[in-house]
């Protein structure tokens, strides 16, 4: 049978199964079968995908005392749906032990939620599907058998025996969220021009692009080709390619790309992407966009190391771990993902790390990270557990994660590193394992054998940590470094310690904004299990160390002050452990702040909260993570360190000025000097060669009392004059006296985008705003006397009033309030509003 190019199914993914969705619970194991379901049961409707959670109890679970314990439960899902012959259903992700039952009969079990999922559809016309979620808490309280080692990071070290989430299972700093349910989509395969499945994958050979294509069809019958008149074509970019016939189905080609533009991290380039059409002339299907770039890890002249290597740059690799975006209905789309990965990039952020507690994220995912330029660090979803991957059907269900894992990302040029999982080499060596006992050569033999088959430009690491004499070494390998941080190390630590790269590091917990719902629960920090201490705890370390202050008591006598401190501290830590291992000359090549959003209201480890507040943490990276960037170091008699960065692909003419201050106007000290940089590259000065004469500018001789409390170093572009980067020492400590800085806010729009300018008379310490519905563009900053800062303020969704709030600085003695006058318009141009000093 011949199909003409007009009278042929268009060409077409999978449709989604749309079908009218009821949920209920049951008491565990009482009901076989869904016949036997009680007629009287309270259905509700059902959301598809999602969670149970989400129906079940909803928006309430985030302020219940406890959330609902799924797990004690059987949870069903029923619907009637149409059913064709010869189809099938693939599920994407069905969260808890799952069956699968089409009419009366039990067609497939699953007890992995990190796996897809085929059943064939035996007869056609209307079917009900039922999906039954058995109780989880029911099969791990049947387990038996004894691990190497026990963890106390969640609630039962049974949960090692199944692939589920460890999220919902860790008290201490994640809410007790049980994941149960068809979390991802449910599919609808077979029919004539369906596409069932899509390899791509991308390598460099040269500077050419080499593409390769792996196509399977539904329905032989129907492919297009030369016997069906309708001949396919491959377009990537301006590429086109005719493709032979497919042979049983599936259709693999391989496309050269000659010279082909590469894709870069924005840090360090353009993320350049080209999509890729499949064509038979009548349909043009995007089989989705890829990028070709070349990535290697290089360990250094010592083989302890750990640096990143993209299209033959080094790149300091700068974000923070991934936990969710939607912890209470596991949603995966786009415009879900989208905020968070777009603050992360905002802040000069280049890689994200999905870690091995969470959940694999869905296509979208891993789409923006490449639309981004965000490098992705994944690990496998195993974490300090003992998993016996020696046993069925653990073993091949690890392994098939592996493989349908690297099948979906062949193509995504952002993702660059596949880790073994999280904490278990570690939790087993600091548990007192010895060598022998804690081998685990499923993950240390058998994965980088099956990587290197599979995808041989991925780098596989083990373990995170992993490296040097012990798995939790800090100076080789991949470490986990909270010298600074939980083990309350001074801050010269971060460059005594030697970290070659920190997967994990600085978990703080850090307050949300003043202005957010988050901040009811400020007292809310996250802890480690069986610890005596929190992260509050940790926090107020640093607080008393680099402020002079005693927390305890401040927080009693006056607890607004004690939170912006504790603001402002967590920002000065970030700041000071990322300028310290990107200076030139650090043996770092890399960290990852633990973590990027909180899962709960109160001071998280998160740099942004629950609500999608950025905190003063946030804002701290920022500063001190931009690709064009100027650091301060204290090298003690030597003066300080004054270090120029470019690591985007332009060069850079600018002029460097050293000023110190006294009192906070008074200038002591100066010196300007043009700085000339080239693509890619940096420049280390010293202040002593800067300065005419000799200045104990770092309080280092203590000759005499001191002259000055903050040097301010400016990088201004040499043509416009416009500030490229700031950096900022304070010789005396952090602790400023308090003086009035004449702060002037005001207020004005331009084009309906509401802005404030902020000028001081005096040098203002950590700067912040408070603005009721909307975001500031920048917060937290310190602010040089007479220089004019513009700060854009961000509408939150849904908010239309006029912004009004204050602007304070913790070393002022006044709060700045401003707003629009009374009867005053908005302006369409450039107008001042209101003015409050």
């Amino acid at each position: 049978m011949t199909i003409s190019a007009f009278d042929a199914p268009p060409l077409a993914f999978a449709p989604l199964l749309e079908a009218h969705w009821r949920i209920a619970r049951t008491a565990a194991n009482t009901v076989p079968t869904p016949d036997l379901l009680p007629a009287e049961m309270p259905w509700r409707d059902g959301i598809v995908p999602g969670t149970a959670l989400q129906v079940l109890q909803g928006p309430a679970a985030w302020g219940a005392p406890v959330p609902l314990p799924l797990h004690d439960y059987d949870i069903w899902f029923l619907t009637v749906f149409e059913a064709f012959p010869g189809q099938r259903l693939r599920f994407l992700g069905l969260a808890g032990l799952a069956e699968i039952w089409l009419d009366k009969h039990r067609v497939a079990e699953s007890t992995s939620m990190f796996l897809s999922l085929t059943v064939a559809l035996p007869t056609s016309g209307p079917m009900r599907l039922a999906l039954c979620f058995r109780s989880l808490s029911t099969a791990l309280a049947a387990t038996s058998g004894r691990s190497r080692w026990r963890t106390r990071l969640v609630t039962t070290n049974a949960l090692r025996l199944y692939r589920q989430t460890l999220l919902g299972h860790m008290p201490g700093w994640c809410p007790s969220f049980h994941a149960v349910g068809p979390f991802r989509p449910i599919e609808r395969l077979g029919g004539p021009g369906i596409v069932e499945s899509c390899r791509l994958a991308t390598r460099m050979h040269g500077n050419d692009g080499i593409l390769s294509v792996d196509l399977l069809f539904d329905d032989p019958a129907s492919i297009p080709g030369p016997s069906t008149r309708r001949p396919l074509t491959l377009r990537v970019g301006t590429r086109i390619v005719d493709l032979n016939e497919a042979e049983n189905g599936r259709l693999t080609v391989e496309v050269t790309l000659p010279g082909v533009a590469r894709w870069w991290p924005h840090t360090h380039g353009t993320p350049i992407l080209h999509e890729v059409f499949l064509s038979d002339g009548a349909t043009a299907l995007s089989l989705g966009r890829v990028g070709f770039r070349e990535a290697v890890v290089r360990d250094g002249p010592d083989g302890a190391g750990f640096a990143l290597e993209i299209n033959g740059v080094a790149v300091f690799c700068r974000g923070a771990c991934w936990t969710s975006a939607d912890l209470l209905g596991l949603a995966g789309d786009r415009d879900t993902y989208e905020p968070w990965l777009v603050a992360l990039r905002d802040a000069g952020m280049n890689m994200v790390r999905l870690g091995g507690t969470m959940l694999y994220e869905t296509p979208a995912f891993h789409e923006l990270c490449d639309e981004l330029g965000i490098l992705v660090w994944q690990d496998l979803m195993f974490a300090n557990l003992d998993y016996p991957l020696d046993r069925e059907p653990l073993r091949r269900q690890a392994i098939a994660e592996v493989e349908q894992l690297l099948g979906r990302l062949g193509a995504s040029p952002s993702f660059v590193v596949l880790c073994g999982g999280s904490e278990m080499a570690q939790q087993a060596t600091m548990l007192g394992v010895t060598a022998a006992r804690r081998a685990m050569p499923f993950f240390e033999t058998t994965l980088p054998e099956l990587v290197r088959r599979l995808d041989p430009g991925l780098h596989y690491v083990p373990h995170s940590p992993w490296g040097g004499p012990l798995p939790i070494t800090v100076g080789a390998g991949v470490a986990h470094y909270y010298g600074v941080g939980a083990y309350r190390r001074p801050l010269e630590d971060a460059r005594r310690a030697g970290v070659r790269f920190a997967s994990e590091c600085l978990a703080f917990a850090n307050p949300p904004s003043a202005a957010s719902p988050s901040s009811r629960k400020t007292a809310h920090a996250p802890r480690d299990l069986g610890a005596s201490w929190d992260f509050a705890d940790i926090r107020d370390h640093y607080l008393s160390t680099l402020y002079s202050v005693d927390p305890a008591r401040l927080r009693i006598e006056d607890h607004a002050r004690y939170l912006d401190l504790s603001r402002a501290v967590t920002a000065d830590l970030m700041e000071a452990v990322f300028a310290e291992w990107r200076r030139p000359g650090s043996s770092c090549s890399g960290g990852l702040v633990w973590q990027l959003q909180d899962l709960e209201p109160g001071s998280g480890w998160g740099i942004i909260d629950s609500h999608g507040h950025k905190k003063a943490a946030w804002h701290g990276l920022r500063r001190v993570l931009a690709p064009i960037q100027l650091l301060l170091s204290d090298e003690g008699l030597d003066g300080l360190g004054v270090h120029v960065l470019n690591e985007t692909p332009d060069p850079v003419s600018a002029v460097l000025k050293l000023e110190c201050l006294r009192r906070g106007s008074i200038a002591v000290v100066s010196a300007e000097q043009p700085v000339e940089l080239g693509p890619r590259t940096a420049v280390s000065l010293s202040s002593q060669a800067l300065l005419d004469s000799f200045f104990d500018i770092t309080r280092a001789y203590c000759f005499g009392p001191p002259e000055h409390h903050v040097t301010i170093a400016t990088l201004r572009c040499a043509r416009t004059g416009h500030p490229l980067s700031e950096a900022f020492h304070f010789p005396l400590g952090r602790a400023l006296p308090s003086d009035d800085l004449g702060i002037k806010a005001t207020i004005g729009v331009i084009d309906s985008s509401w802005f404030i300018d902020i000028t001081a008379i005096r040098f203002a310490q950590a700067v912040h705003i408070v603005v009721e519905g909307y975001q500031a563009d920048d917060d937290w900053f310190h602010l040089p006397p007479a220089r004019l800062r513009r700060i854009t303020l961000r509408a939150l969704r849904g908010w239309s009033e006029p912004p009004s709030g204050h602007v304070a600085a913790i070393n002022g003695t006044q709060t700045v309030s401003f707003g629009v006058r009374n009867g005053a318009e908005a302006s369409p141009h450039h107008s001042p509003l209101a003015t409050s000093a």
